[in-house]
């Protein structure tokens, strides 16, 4: 069933004089991709940073699930059902696929674990982190280095870990940069499957896959929200053509 899982209200953020986000609203669904995209320091990553608690809000609100959240720590927010995955990817390259995930998933217990128990006995911590790794595309790397997996992969575990806190949202800041065309059609895919059982929030440069993947697109220019619609919509957005796009797109992408 769809259901809005996160809903934030006339976010601002400013710096001394700037503005960086600047009364921007939006509500993420459960089985919906929502596209943020801009010019760089358009504020899609500090409107991120606030969604996810890395910054507190100047004003406005954000309410995930039926809780406000607003001013909460990262940690809290996470806790509560929300994951996110950043432009720099974040893993423990010294170990494996497997213990990566693990100890994502062990960041769920809601108590110290013993140190003189084997790792192994945690049986709902493993099984969570199982499942991430499978949903991942990463079961056959499961007992692979970090280090030494493609940057693709590289990516996948990051997400896999990120599942494997059990979150109902997933922000992803550029989970396709850097990648050729067969990591990035992974990827795509992998989205498309996530969404079904989540709220996404994608921030990405790449055009040709945002709007192969987004249910709503909202476009941001100079902190400000210019356009927000559904992909056919925006590309028909004379100013979104004019302030960011520079032309129209077409079936194909930008």
């Amino acid at each position: 069933m769809n259901e809005v899982l996160l809903s934030a209200k006339n976010l601002t953020k400013r710096f001394g004089g700037l503005t960086a986000v600047n009364d921007v609203s939006v509500d993420l669904w459960r089985g919906r991709i929502h596209a943020v995209i801009g010019p760089n320091g358009a504020g899609k990553s500090t409107l991120t940073n606030l969604l996810s608690g890395d910054l507190p809000p100047t004003s406005g609100a954000i309410v995930l699930g039926s809780k406000d959240v607003t001013g909460w720590s990262p940690e809290k927010i996470s806790s509560q059902g929300l994951g996110r995955s950043y432009q720099k990817t974040n893993i423990f390259l010294p170990f494996t696929v497997w213990e990566n995930v693990r100890l994502a998933s062990q960041s769920r217990q809601p108590h110290a674990m013993s140190w003189l128990r084997n790792a192994t006995d945690f049986v709902a911590i493993n099984a969570r982190a199982e499942s991430a790794i499978e949903l991942s595309g990463l079961k056959d790397r499961r007992g692979s280095m970090a280090g030494t997996i493609s940057h693709g992969e590289q990516r996948q575990l990051e997400i896999a870990m990120t599942l494997a806190t059990n979150p109902q949202v997933l922000l992803l800041d550029e989970p396709l940069a850097g990648m050729g065309a067969i990591e990035s059609e992974r990827m795509i895919g992998l989205l498309h499957t996530l969404k079904k059982d989540h709220g996404i929030l994608l921030v990405e440069h790449d055009m040709d896959a945002v709007f192969s993947l987004a249910d709503q697109l909202t476009v941001m220019v100079n902190g400000q929200v210019i356009a927000s619609g559904t992909p056919a919509q925006i590309r028909l957005d004379a100013g979104v053509q004019a302030a960011y796009l520079g032309e129209d797109i077409g079936e194909d992408g930008a």
